[in-house]
């Protein structure tokens, strides 16, 4: 093989070995800005949904405090569970993206928040229902029900934030 010929077969092998560096590395940056992409909009979702539920709990306590004297000023109590039931239902719209972005860990977190919020709703809606009648015999009872239903909500989110921290890559 001549020299001219030789020099031909290098460029040519030296061209093809450039294209594909080329095409590797495009595609190593095109994955990467996609996982950050990604990650950005789980975060934010993630952020949100904890935002919503945090004034949720703020609106929850409001409308147990409100129940807790022993004859509820019961106009009161149904402006807190206005603001309480809207913004519920801010946190349900927060929670579908939060399941939308996925992964699975977050999601079956977020599903196990929303069993214990109502699981605290329930006993709250019966107090709120006692309240309105009048009745005051299940009080002691819904209170300490109310109370291991907010440290079982309050453990539901810290698990769910940290379910969220271990998708972003954030876990320690």
């Amino acid at each position: 093989m001549d020299a001219g010929l030789a020099a031909l077969v290098g460029a040519a092998v030296g061209s093809l070995a450039t294209i594909g560096a080329a095409w590797v590395n495009g595609r190593a940056t095109a994955r990467s800005q996609f996982d950050q992409w990604r990650r950005q909009h789980r975060r934010d979702a993630y952020a949100n949904y904890l935002g919503t539920l945090h004034d949720r709990d703020i609106a929850m306590d409001a409308v147990l405090g409100a129940l807790q004297p022993e004859t509820p000023d019961l106009r009161d109590v149904e402006e807190k569970v206005h603001r309480f039931v809207t913004l519920a239902r801010e946190a349900h719209r927060a929670a579908e993206v939060v399941i939308l972005e996925g992964p699975l860990s977050t999601v079956e977190s977020a599903d196990r928040v929303a069993r214990a919020s109502g699981d605290l709703s329930s006993v709250m809606r019966r107090m709120v229902e006692n309240a309105h009648a009048g009745d005051s015999s299940q009080r002691a009872a819904d209170t300490a029900l109310a109370a291991e239903g907010e440290h079982a909500l309050y453990q539901a989110v810290k698990n769910f934030r940290a379910a969220a921290s271990d998708v972003l890559g954030n876990a320690n």
